[in-house]
């Protein structure tokens, strides 16, 4: 289990995150407090740019 902005969150949910811009990914995994989120487009940016799984900390997210 994790929580973004206080709400739980599980695989299949949507949440942003920032890096190089906001941006969207859909919850695949959940480990502690890392999300591995995917993009089916790939993620923009210069450091995740093509990317199509990107793990952040939940706490760096937000939801819609």
């Amino acid at each position: 289990m994790a929580l973004v902005e206080g709400k739980e969150v599980k695989v299949g949910d949507f949440v942003g995150f920032k890096s190089d811009i906001e941006q969207y990914g859909e919850i695949t995994a959940i480990k502690g407090n890392t999300l591995t989120l995917y993009h089916p487009d790939g993620f923009d940016g210069e450091y995740i740019g093509g990317e199509n799984y990107y793990i952040v900390d939940c706490r760096n997210c937000w939801l819609d």
